[in-house]
C-alpha cells in the first residue's frame, strides 16, 4: 500500500493544502515547477547522490529504469481501452503540426499534457474524464493534416475514419464513460460496468459470484459471447510449456532489461529479480508469491526496484493489480528517522489501541528506508507516491515482514515548490497558520514514516481471513485509513522525544495540534478536487473523509465555525481528537482482522463517500481566487549510458529534461530517441 503524493492529498493534508508556484532559483539553480495545466502542476524530479554511486550501481539502476519504461504501455491500456490509440493519434498530430490551426493544436497539446500526467483520459485524482477543448470538426481536420504531413497513425483509410468516429464520444462527450473507477455508482448501476477501466470486458460483479480467479492480480477478465468468463493473463510465456499472454512482447522487453540488471545486483537482489522474471514468464500467482518472499528477504541491497502488477486501487472490486515500476537507491542522510520506527515497531505494536488478539506478538521482517527515487512509471508516475509499504499480501506480511520506503527527493520537490497561500485561506486565525507553517516539514516526515512502517505493517488478521477479498471495494480505503489512524494516534506520543525525533514536550504538543488541525482542514479543502458529482471515488480521499467525518459525528474533537461567510473546520479538543482516533482505529482494525464487510460498508457510506455539495461549492469559490493547482505530475530524470568501443557501459550520466512533452514523445517512440 502507498501513501500518495500531494496530487492525491497526502502532502496537501500534512502541509495544510500547499499549492505550487514558480520560485526564485535555489542555491543550486534547480528549476522545479516547469508548467501548469489547469489544476495540474508539472514538476521536475531531481536525484541527489547519483553521481557518487559506483559504476556497478549506476549500471544496475540504468537497466532497471529501462525495464520501468518498457512496461508503461501496459498500465496505459489497463486504465482505458482507447488510451493507446488516443495517444498515438494525438502524438501524431503534435509531431506533424505543419498547417494545423494553432488554436486546435494548443487544445490538443493541453489535452495531451493531462493525458500524459494521468496515463490516460481520466484524472488520477478524481477518476473523472478530461475533455478535448476544441470541436470534433477541428480535430478531424487536424488529424487529416497530420496524415498529409506524414504522421503514422494507428489506422489509415476507412479504418482511421472508423476510429475517429469511435473516439468522438471519448474526447468530447462528458456523459460517456465518465469515470475510470466508480465504486459508488448511481443506484442500480454495477460497479464494474460503471467503471471505464480496461480490467474487465462485459463483466458485472454478479457474474463473478462463485468464480475462482486463477490470476487475480495480473489478468483481464472478459465474458465471452457464450457467457463464459475467461482470464486473459499478462505474461511473456515460457518456451513451449506456458503460452504467451497479453502484452507478451512488452513483458519480454521488461524481462530482458531485468536479466541485464542481474549481473550488477547483490546476490539477494539477483535472487529476487530471477523470481520476478520467472513470474513474468508464467503469470502464476504462486510465482508472484515466491517473488514477494524473495523481495522482502532482501533487506540490505542499496539499490532496489518495484516492478509488477501491485496496487488494486483502480479496480472497483479491489482485486486486479495495476502495473507499475519504481527504481531507487538508499538515501543515508534521511535514513535515521524511518529506521528508528522500524527498530521500535514492536514497542508501538504493543501499545496499539485495538484488541490484543489483533496485535502481532513478534513483529518481524520490517525494513524501512529513506530513498532517492530515479524512475517511476505506470501506476507510480508521473503521479507519484511519497511513501510505500509492500507487499500487500497479508500472509506474507505476517510470516515474512514488509519493506517501507519514504521518497525523500519527491517530498523535497514539493517543499521546494510550495506556497503558504492556501493554508492562510483555510486556517481560522494567525496562531493556527503559524503552527502549520512551523511544523509542516516535521509533521510530514513523521506521519509518512509512521503511516508506512508502523501503520501498514501493524496488526494481524484472523486465521483464514483475506480482508481484501472479504471487504472488497471498501478495503483499500479502509486500509489507508487504518495506516493514517496509527500515525495520528502516535503523533503526540512521548516516545518520539525518547527517539530523538522531537526535542521536548512543548514542541510535541504543538506539533500534535498542528497535525490534527491540518488533517481536519483537509476534510473540507479536499472537496475542491471534485468539481462535479456528489461522491468521492478515490480511496485516499475517502479514508480522510471517513476519519474526520467520524470524529465530528462521534466526539467533541471538531467544531465547524462560519465567519464572514466562510466555513472553517477547527480542532476543538486535542485530547478528544486523540481518544477518538484510538476508538476508530480499534474498530477499523477489528473490521480488517475479521473481514467484516458490512461494518466497512457502513463506515464508508456514513462518513466517506457522499459530499456536502454546498460546502464543496464554497471551497471551489475560495480556491478560484487562489489559483492553486490541485495535484502534480513529475518529469522523470533521464539516464544516458556512456559506452566504450566494445559496447561496455563505462558510466551512466543523469540529466533532467524539464519538458514533459519531450520525455513522453521520446518514450512512446513518437520522436527519435
Amino acid at each position: 500500500m502507498r501513501l500518495l503524493s500531494a496530487c492525491l492529498l497526502t502532502v496537501a493534508t500534512l502541509l495544510g493544502n500547499t499549492g505550487l508556484i514558480a520560485q526564485d532559483p535555489t542555491p543550486d539553480q534547480r528549476k522545479y515547477l516547469l508548467d501548469r495545466v489547469d489544476d495540474v502542476a508539472i514538476v521536475q524530479l531531481y536525484v541527489d547522490g547519483f553521481e557518487q554511486l559506483s559504476l556497478r550501481e549506476k549500471t544496475l539502476i540504468y537497466h532497471l529504469s529501462q525495464a520501468a519504461i518498457a512496461g508503461r504501455d501496459i498500465y496505459i491500456d489497463q486504465r482505458y481501452r482507447y488510451s493507446l490509440r488516443i495517444r498515438d493519434v494525438l502524438e501524431g498530430v503534435l509531431t506533424h503540426p505543419q498547417g494545423i490551426d494553432e488554436t486546435t493544436l494548443a487544445a490538443i497539446r493541453k489535452y495531451m499534457k493531462l493525458f500524459w500526467v494521468n496515463n490516460g483520459p481520466h484524472s488520477a485524482l478524481t477518476a473523472q474524464k478530461n475533455l478535448l477543448e476544441c470541436t470534433a470538426e477541428a480535430f478531424d481536420e487536424a488529424v487529416k493534416q497530420a496524415v498529409k504531413n506524414g504522421a503514422q497513425l494507428p489506422a489509415s483509410g476507412e479504418e482511421l475514419f472508423t476510429l475517429m468516429v469511435e473516439l468522438q464520444p471519448v474526447l468530447f462527450d462528458p456523459t460517456f464513460e465518465t469515470h475510470v473507477t466508480q465504486k459508488s455508482p448511481p443506484e442500480g448501476v454495477d460497479i464494474l460496468t460503471a467503471s471505464a477501466n480496461n480490467l474487465y470486458h462485459n463483466v458485472t460483479a454478479a457474474d463473478l459470484d462463485g468464480f475462482q480467479e486463477r490470476y487475480p492480480l495480473n489478468s483481464q477478465l472478459i465474458k465471452t459471447d457464450s457467457g463464459k468468463l475467461r482470464e486473459n493473463v499478462y505474461r511473456s510465456g515460457l518456451d513451449s510449456l506456458v503460452p504467451a499472454g497479453m502484452y507478451a512482447q512488452p513483458i519480454a522487453n521488461i524481462v530482458a532489461h531485468l536479466e541485464a540488471a542481474i549481473p550488477f545486483a547483490t546476490p539477494e537482489m539477483a535472487r529476487a529479480l530471477g523470481a520476478l522474471i520467472h513470474y513474468y514468464r508464467t503469470g502464476e500467482a504462486v510465482d508472484f508469491y515466491g517473488y514477494n518472499i524473495a523481495w522482502v528477504a532482501d533487506k540490505d541491497s542499496p539499490v532496489d526496484t518495484i516492478n509488477g502488477f501491485i496496487e488494486v486501487y483502480m479496480d472497483a472490486r479491489g482485486i486486479k493489480g495495476s502495473w507499475e515500476a519504481a527504481v531507487y537507491f538508499n538515501d543515508p542522510i534521511k535514513m535515521d528517522m524511518i529506521r528508528k520506527f522500524a527498530d521500535n515497531a514492536q514497542w508501538f505494536e504493543d501499545r496499539m489501541p485495538y484488541a490484543e488478539s489483533f496485535r502481532k506478538d513478534n513483529v518481524k521482517g520490517i525494513s524501512a528506508k529513506a530513498i532517492q527515487v530515479v524512475m517511476e512509471t505506470g501506476d507510480s508516475g508521473p503521479v507519484t507516491p511519497i511513501g510505500i509499504n509492500l507487499p500487500n499480501d497479508a500472509t506474507i506480511r505476517q510470516r515474512y515482514g514488509s519493506k517501507s520506503v519514504s521518497l525523500s527527493n519527491v517530498m523535497e520537490a514539493y517543499d521546494k515548490a510550495s506556497t503558504p497561500s492556501a493554508r492562510a485561506e483555510f486556517c481560522y486565525d494567525d496562531a493556527e497558520f503559524a503552527r502549520a507553517d512551523q511544523w509542516k516539514s516535521t509533521a510530514l516526515a513523521l506521519e509518512v514514516n509512521m503511516h508506512e512502517v508502523i501503520g501498514h505493517a501493524s496488526g494481524q488478521v484472523n486465521e483464514g481471513i483475506d480482508p481484501a477479498v472479504s471487504i472488497k471495494e471498501y478495503y483499500s480505503a479502509l486500509e489507508e485509513g487504518r495506516a493514517d489512524l496509527v500515525a495520528l494516534y502516535f503523533i503526540g506520543n512521548p516516545k518520539l522525544i525518547e527517539l530523538g525525533l522531537v526535542e521536548n514536550e512543548t514542541d510535541l504538543k504543538e506539533m500534535q495540534l498542528a497535525a490534527y488541525e491540518a488533517y481536519t482542514r483537509n476534510a473540507m479543502t479536499q472537496l475542491r478536487r471534485i468539481k462535479s458529482g456528489t461522491t468521492i471515488e478515490e480511496d485516499h480521499m475517502r479514508n480522510r473523509q471517513m476519519i474526520v467525518g467520524w470524529l465530528a459525528a462521534n466526539t467533541d474533537a471538531i467544531r465547524v465555525d462560519v465567519r464572514d461567510g466562510k466555513t472553517y473546520f477547527r480542532v476543538a479538543d486535542v485530547a478528544a481528537w486523540h481518544r477518538g482516533v484510538g476508538q476508530l482505529l480499534a474498530e477499523v482494525q477489528r473490521i480488517k482482522s475479521e473481514g467484516d464487510r458490512a461494518s466497512a460498508e457502513r463506515l464508508m457510506k456514513d462518513y466517506a463517500i457522499n459530499i456536502n455539495v454546498a460546502l464543496r461549492d464554497e471551497v471551489l469559490r475560495r480556491y478560484a481566487d487562489l489559483d492553486q493547482p490541485a495535484y502534480t505530475g513529475f518529469v522523470q530524470p533521464e539516464l544516458t549510458p556512456v559506452k566504450d568501443d566494445q559496447g561496455n557501459i563505462t558510466d551512466v550520466q543523469i540529466s533532467y529534461p524539464q519538458d514533459l512533452e519531450t520525455q513522453m514523445l521520446k518514450w512512446s517512440g513518437a520522436m527519435a530517441h
